[in-house]
């Protein structure tokens, strides 16, 4: 009797949220769903691991090649946060704004790390913020406050339902990734955000764009693996075509890929010693192809 193939493994990032006095690890469940159910994989909730609140520094206990060699794909979802100013030479932030600093010294090493690996990668919202900062990009932090450009921020006042309804359209570069993701070359999308990619960083091609010229999307090249939108619709049996599309068809293709290599035992220090000094000063270690 066959065996059922194994679901390729997903790992998805996370915040850290104060709930009442403690601190957690948190994942949208609009996230999780979306890797599970509209892509197939199994979804794995990766740990920030700079230390803080409860937790003892991990960057020291893990191994990013280790890691990446056990994940077939790598998830940069949505958060209320924004990334510091300081990891893109940015302004001060106005008092007020959400930060994570733990994500970011998680994910930004770790996105040099899957790329030099060609681990498949893709991110929204926030995550694209991420992918741009980490290849020494730049950020608006306020969108809706700069010339030329509309309000991208959410209503907050609405149902949930209505925010996430599309309110705008992106153009989508001809024979570009996402549009043959998409299969067209414009789309309707939500808008929720007032953090955006000002300056596209090293090795992004910019891939679809808003009717304001604001880039909503782009990908890391050479490669073609390596996605960011920043729209990004909650999965459900009802979603659009577009929104499920760029989630689904790029992890149905990991079900293809060679075997997962043989698990070996971690490194101490190593690529987080560079990946730490990386998140700290983007442009100080530029990815470059092997």
């Amino acid at each position: 009797m066959t065996s059922p193939p194994s679901l390729p493994l997903i790992g998805i990032a996370s915040d850290v949220r104060e709930i009442g006095i403690h601190p957690f690890h948190a994942v949208g469940e609009k996230y999780i769903n979306a890797v599970a159910h509209a892509s197939g994989a199994l979804p794995i909730v990766l740990p920030t691991l700079g230390g803080g609140g409860d937790l003892a520094d991990l960057t020291g206990h893990v191994d990013l090649d280790d890691l990446i060699a056990r994940l077939d794909g790598l998830f940069l979802p949505g958060s209320p946060s924004n990334v510091e100013p300081h990891r893109y030479d940015g302004e001060a932030s106005v008092p007020g704004t959400l930060h994570d600093p733990r994500r970011d010294v998680t994910t930004l090493p770790l996105i040099r790390a899957a790329v030099d690996a060609g681990l498949p990668l893709f991110a929204v919202c926030r995550g694209i913020q991420e992918l741009n900062v980490a290849f020494g990009g730049t950020l608006h932090q306020r969108v809706h406050e700069v010339p030329g450009l509309m309000n991208h921020c959410e209503d907050t006042t609405l149902p949930r339902a209505q925010q996430y309804a599309p309110v705008h359209m992106v153009r989508l570069a001809p024979g570009g990734v996402i549009a043959r993701l998409a299969g067209a070359t414009e789309a309707m999308v939500n808008s929720l955000h007032n953090q955006a990619i000002d300056r596209p960083g090293d090795r992004l091609a910019v891939e679809a764009t808003a009717t304001d010229g604001l880039i909503v999307g782009d990908d890391v090249r050479p490669g073609r693996r390596r996605v960011g939108l920043r729209a990004r619709r909650p999965v459900a049996p009802g979603m659009a075509r577009h929104g499920r599309r760029p989630v689904a068809r790029p992890v149905r293709r990991l079900r293809r890929r060679r075997p997962r290599p043989r698990r070996r035992a971690p490194r101490r220090g190593g690529p987080w010693t560079r990946g730490l000094k990386s998140a700290a000063s983007p442009r100080s270690n530029a990815w470059s192809p092997t």
